[in-house]
């Protein structure tokens, strides 16, 4: 008992912390976005699903269940969950068993031989006097946090990885399809021209370049195969899987998705509050934080308590005797050590600063992302009307020119720039609708909307 009054005074001065607790930032933010948010209707739980496709729904699901860095992530946190459960060790005591033997034989006329044995208990206790410790468990613990963080973080990139590729995939379709549909219309001139010309009504020259037009198109399909391909390997490679003999987009018809609803774009404290990247980086600031308060408890003195309780080994009628019980206290004191803690104590807080800075640069892009999306978003609607009105005008114009030119009327560069205005329309417009739905992907990614329900 009267050893329990003798730690007291120990447990009570290990209440003491050092080091700066942490406090998470509270960025100054603007009411609200500088961009205008667009007009939209209530988005879906799982954003993806507002381009109602189920081909994308299929590969996001592969995606978070597959992918490789998602699962080097996860193996990541429990490696942080056991060097968390490691540092709370440290706080409570240990306690090892022990045991040794010795044998020794005498020789004399007879021959003698002798044997002893002992077995204890040895137990160990560092008392926390200053928080060093506790604070080490707080730096395992945010650092576990943020490894968190960083799984869901990569979830969200992981899932507009997917969408933005599947996007580009459809999009290399639809410039294969859009590329016949022009070669088909280039090729009919061709032959309209080549049958003037054998009646004398055109010059050679004229078929020349049309065939030189038809040529330059058909020769944009190796360009597109490429694009195509990238796309494909791509997303085998986000789903975990080799792009090799992968069959993961069989029988999907070719189109750009239009997107149903739309993102919230909110305001620019949400960010905060739903970016895994942002939540992980506040996290090693709080680690960082915490590692000042362990360098500083380097600083002052550390106690550690000792104790053994051993007894020997005897014979069968006595198991255990000369049972002895030791408790001990041992005091380390730092004297002079060059500098070297105080110097660990300022690169803590060097280091701290430093994940400070860290936070305050990606809020900035973070911020700079969502505005750039809602502009995209904005621009790229308006330039869909006037695409429209652009390739129903050009269309009309070749219609009208391409008869005229059948009788005379009209000259072959005439047709000739009418085509190839019509050809480009058509292409901008295609553009243009797999611009804006990249731009919904970029403004969901950039929001940092939840990828799990």
């Amino acid at each position: 008992m009267r050893s329990l009054f003798v730690l007291a005074p120990v447990f009570a001065v290990s209440a003491c912390v050092v080091g700066p607790d942490h406090v998470p930032p509270q960025p100054d933010l603007p009411p609200a976005y500088s961009a205008p948010a667009p007009e939209i209707d209530a988005s879906p739980e799982l954003w993806w699903r507002g381009f109602e496709d189920a081909t994308l729904d299929d590969l996001i699901a592969q995606a978070l269940d597959g992918n490789i860095d998602l699962a080097i992530a996860r193996e990541r946190l429990a490696e942080a969950d056991a060097v968390l459960e490691a540092a709370r060790a440290g706080l409570r005591p240990s306690l090892d068993a022990q045991a040794d033997g010795t044998g020794s034989t005498v020789l004399t006329g007879s021959g003698t031989a002798g044997t002893s044995a002992s077995s204890g208990l040895v137990f160990g206790f560092v008392p926390d006097l200053f928080g060093g410790q506790r604070r080490r468990i707080e730096q395992a613990q945010a650092q576990r946090d943020a490894l968190d963080f960083d799984r869901a973080d990569i979830e969200r990139t992981t899932v507009a990885a997917i969408a933005g590729r599947y996007i580009d995939w459809q999009r290399s379709r639809a410039r294969l399809d859009l590329l016949d549909t022009s070669l088909a219309l280039q090729q009919q001139t061709l032959d309209i021209v080549e049958r003037r010309a054998e009646a004398g009504l055109s010059a050679d020259l004229d078929v020349q370049r049309a065939a030189a037009d038809l040529a330059s198109t058909r020769a944009q399909k190796g360009n597109l195969d490429i694009a195509l391909a990238e796309a494909r390997h791509d997303l085998a490679i986000l789903t975990g899987q080799a792009p090799t003999g992968w069959d993961g987009l069989q029988d999907v018809p070719v189109y750009i998705p239009d997107f149903a609803g739309g993102p919230e774009a909110g305001v620019p404290a949400d960010i905060v509050r739903q970016r895994a990247d942002l939540q992980a980086a506040e996290r090693e600031l709080a680690a960082a934080s915490a590692a000042i308060g362990v360098a500083e408890a380097e600083l002052y003195p550390a106690l550690s308590i000792p104790g053994r309780i051993t007894g020997d080994l005897g014979s069968a009628d006595r198991i255990v005797s000369n049972v002895v019980a030791q408790l001990g206290l041992a005091l380390s004191v730092p004297l002079m050590d060059g500098g070297e803690r105080r110097a660990d104590v300022r690169a803590a807080e060097a280091r701290a600063r430093q994940a400070a800075l860290t936070y305050q640069a990606l809020l900035i892009d973070a911020l700079g992302e969502v505005e750039t999306a809602l502009v995209s978003i904005d621009a790229i609607e308006a330039r869909s009307v006037e695409l429209q009105r652009a390739v129903t005008a050009s269309e009309q114009a070749f219609d009208q020119l391409n008869a005229l030119y059948r009788e005379g009327l009209a000259s072959f560069i005439d047709i000739l720039d009418a085509q190839r205005t019509l050809i480009s329309s058509r292409q901008s417009q295609l553009e243009s609708r797999a611009d804006h739905a990249q731009a919904i992907i970029d403004l969901y990614r950039s929001l940092g909307a939840p990828v799990t329900p």
